[in-house]
Parts: structure tokens; sequence; C-alpha cells
């Protein structure tokens, strides 16, 4: 978890860097920040157009009694793009038109899926979600392999033992 908190404290100081030192140098401060609230006012338009767009996918699945997963992934990774657009600087903007534009995050969707959401889902639910369901027995082991002596809960029965119940003798008690 705190690698992630650094990773999002990492990037506005990326971001304060870049503009800075490669943009504000060969351009005039007044066209930088026309160029990072240009940037943002056509993300956030984008994004809007997405979710609306993601909205009536979703309501469609609903409709037909899918559940609509890929929909609401992609309705969260909007919401993403949409904080990183919000967000003034070059590379969070960059990060933002990655997310909001379907050709690129439908992969980033599909990444997501394999590696975060599934092992996840996969390892709250003890595989029944992805149906990776452990048949062979107990999964933690809980097999005796000597079973004690002194144990008089359980019995050992031969075959030929278990044939020669009279089940009738048993049905009067």
């Amino acid at each position: 978890m705190l690698r992630y908190i650094g990773l999002l404290l990492l990037i506005p100081l990326l971001d304060a860097i870049l503009l800075v030192f490669l943009v504000a140098g060969p351009l005039s401060l007044p066209l930088v920040v026309l160029l990072v609230v240009l940037t943002a006012l056509v993300g956030m338009l984008l994004a809007r157009f997405e979710g609306r767009h993601t909205v009536r996918k979703i309501q469609t699945k609903l409709a037909q009694g899918d559940p609509p997963t890929d929909e609401l992934i992609d309705g969260g990774l909007l919401l993403v793009a949409g904080a990183f657009l919000l967000t003034p600087g070059l590379l969070t903007d960059l990060l933002g038109f990655l997310v909001v534009v379907p050709l690129t995050r439908y992969p980033i969707r599909a990444g997501l899926k394999r590696w975060v959401i599934v092992p996840y889902v996969d390892k709250k639910t003890g595989g029944f979600a992805t149906g990776q369901i452990y048949l062979g027995g107990f999964p933690g082991g809980g097999t005796d392999p000597e079973p004690d002596p002194d144990d008089t809960d359980t019995a050992d029965f031969d075959a030929d033992e278990v044939s020669d119940v009279d089940y009738e003798d048993l049905d009067e008690n």
C-alpha cells in the first residue's frame, strides 16, 4: 500500500519537474498555463462522453440479464482518468488520455483483470468465484496418516463384515 501512495506522490512531482524544466523553458508561462488548461478541458469532455457511453452499456447489459463486469471496470478506470485529467500537468494528462481512449483502455482493463482483480477475488473466495476450487479433500491437509488406536468414535470394517449386517435388527431399535 505504501508503494501506491509513494507512486501517487511521485507522479505530481515528476509532472512539476516536466512543466518547469522542459516545457516552461522554450514556451512562455501563459502558453504553458493555456496548454495545461486546454488538455484538462478536452480530457474532461472526452471522459464525460465515454462515461455516458459506459453507463448506456451497463444499462443494456443489465436489461439483457448479463453481468456488466467489463463495463463496471471501465467506469472505475474512467473515474481514475478523470482524476488524472483534472490534476494539472502534462504527465497526468497523458496518463488520463491513455485511460480515457477506448483503444488503449481495453488492454489496460484486460491487464487489470488478469493481474489484479481475478487473483484478488480468487484469493478472497478460495477459488469459488473463478471456479478454481480444490476438490481433493481438505486444502490445508487435514488427513491423518496414522489413526489413533484409542479413538472409539470410528470403526474399521471389511467388505465381508458390512455385507453380513442384518438391517432388520437395526430397524427395531
